[in-house]
């Protein structure tokens, strides 16, 4: 029988899947190696669940379920691949081990972190390190993750199968690794924890999200405590913390988008906002500043209107300068102009935005149209702003957001040409 999307058992199943993915494929993998082995058998587990919980009931622990169904399908196929006697005390701790976290209540072993530095090892290619991360810890489509490193989805895909074999061939430990071999597997893990945070705070209108936002923020946390020493893992969180403070103003009372300019700091988190602060202090102080610390500096200075009461847009459009220097792209670039537009204009703005238009990066990323048509607008250039929110609010995928950008065309174009 179909389940109806609305079923709180399906519901219950795009929850776990949302919360728990990354968590349970550190943990099935782990013993094995065996990363495309872990998802097949968890997907499988999803599969039954599926069936099952609208007709059974959603189980008091979801993950331990889960992990006792994706257990026995791993289990099975590791049996039919090999039938040596001699993998057979192997396949029982494997078995006897995550039996006993499937059985207890409590929380299980979370792994993703060893899954992450295994999947940033030396012997794995440099350019697929985040996406095989983002994968594992995230289950992103090889699709979805090859629109962001704008790659062919069947390249993309070919290369992290091929990972996925190089981890279990090579006989990768998934563990975190000793300290002097941290910082070389550093980058790509900062990446990806940020990407998983970058995700759940972009989606806020569906449910789970904010729960892997604050998974992030958890990665970020003992990334530090792992490695105080680093500049970059205290920029990253406090880059992460300082959106998180702002949460709360993102919606209005009845769920509409307040956008950055427009929110009431208030309601801003000062408690996050001053963790933040400290962190980038200690970042500064560690070391050459890298992209996550002029990140974290940026929204620092976004933070000046609830510290102080007033933006500082000066020191907004410098630092943008910096990142541009030490990581140019065109999305920079853009965030660049919008910050120049508070202190030369929209005119000015609107000249360095017109040298994006020519990157195909930008043909359907939303933001960029956004941002043109909410300029056009205020420099009175009705017609074009008027085309450039149709097309922001055609490449909205937020609900609220696309809302948000119908008032402002009808309210700053009302019969312009």
């Amino acid at each position: 029988m179909p389940v109806r999307a609305d079923d709180p058992a399906r519901r219950a199943v795009e929850r776990a899947a949302r919360a728990s993915y990354g968590r349970l494929v550190a943990f099935l993998s782990t013993r094995t190696r065996d990363v495309a082995g872990a998802e097949d058998a968890l997907a499988e587990a999803f599969a039954t669940a599926l069936q099952q919980w609208p007709a059974d009931g959603v189980p008091a622990n979801p993950d331990a379920w889960l992990l006792t169904v994706a257990r026995r399908r791993g289990a099975d196929a590791l049996r039919r691949r090999r039938t040596s006697a001699v993998h057979a005390p192997h396949l029982m701790l494997i078995a006897d081990e995550i039996e006993a976290a499937a059985a207890s209540l409590g929380d299980i072993p979370d792994r993703r972190l060893a899954l992450m530095f295994a999947c940033a090892h030396p012997a794995i290619e440099p350019g697929i390190r985040t996406p095989l991360i983002l994968q594992t810890i995230l289950g992103l489509t090889a699709a979805a993750i090859a629109s962001a490193f704008l790659m062919p989805p069947a390249t993309m895909g070919q290369r992290l199968v091929r990972a996925k074999a190089r981890l279990r061939e090579a006989g990768i430990a998934f563990a975190i690794p000793d300290k002097e071999e941290l910082p070389g597997r550093l980058d790509a893990v900062l990446e990806a924890v940020y990407a998983a945070y970058a995700k759940g705070w972009a989606e806020t209108g569906e449910p789970g999200t904010p729960q892997l936002a604050d998974e992030a923020i958890w990665l970020g946390r003992v990334l530090v405590a792992l490695l105080p020493e680093q500049p970059e893992a205290k920029g990253m969180l406090a880059l992460m913390l300082q959106a998180e403070a702002r949460r709360p103003a993102r919606r209005d009372t009845g769920g509409a988008y307040v956008p950055l300019d427009a929110q009431d700091t208030r309601l801003w988190d000062i408690a996050r906002v001053r963790e933040a602060e400290m962190l980038l202090a200690e970042a500064n102080a560690g070391g050459p500043s890298g992209r996550y610390q002029i990140e974290a500096a940026i929204q620092s200075a976004h933070a000046a209107r609830r510290l102080h009461g007033v933006a500082s847009w000066g020191a907004i459009v410098a630092l943008y300068d910096l990142l541009f220097a030490l990581a140019p792209s065109p999305v920079v670039a853009l965030n660049r102009a919008v910050a120049r537009a508070e202190l030369d204009g929209p005119a000015a703005a609107l000249e360095e935005i017109d040298r994006l238009a020519g990157d195909p990066r930008m043909a359907d990323y939303q933001p960029y149209w956004a941002a043109r048509g909410h300029l056009c607008a205020r420099a009175g250039r009705c017609g074009d702003a008027k085309a450039a929110l149709t097309l922001a609010i055609g490449l909205a995928a937020d609900p609220a957001v696309r809302l948000y950008l119908q008032g402002q065309r009808d309210r700053l174009c009302n019969g312009g040409t």
